[in-house]
């Protein structure tokens, strides 16, 4: 029954850390983009082969289109 309840466990947090991850690299800087009035796509892009946390400053320095 304990190794039952770890495996969910397990399960449960390997579910959470894929869910934070999406919205990391494409739900995030996809909103930003759309707020900022910019391509969406083209910033999920830059998130995904830089990193989320250069789309997210440069969204932030360039501000509004």
């Amino acid at each position: 029954m304990a190794e039952l309840l770890g495996g969910l466990v397990g399960v449960a947090v390997m579910i959470a850390v894929l869910y934070f991850c999406v919205w990391l690299f494409v739900f995030l800087p996809a909103d930003m983009a759309r707020a900022r009035r910019r391509d969406p796509v083209i910033w999920v892009l830059i998130s995904i082969v830089g990193s989320p946390l250069l789309a997210i400053l440069l969204l932030i320095a360039l501000g509004d289109a």
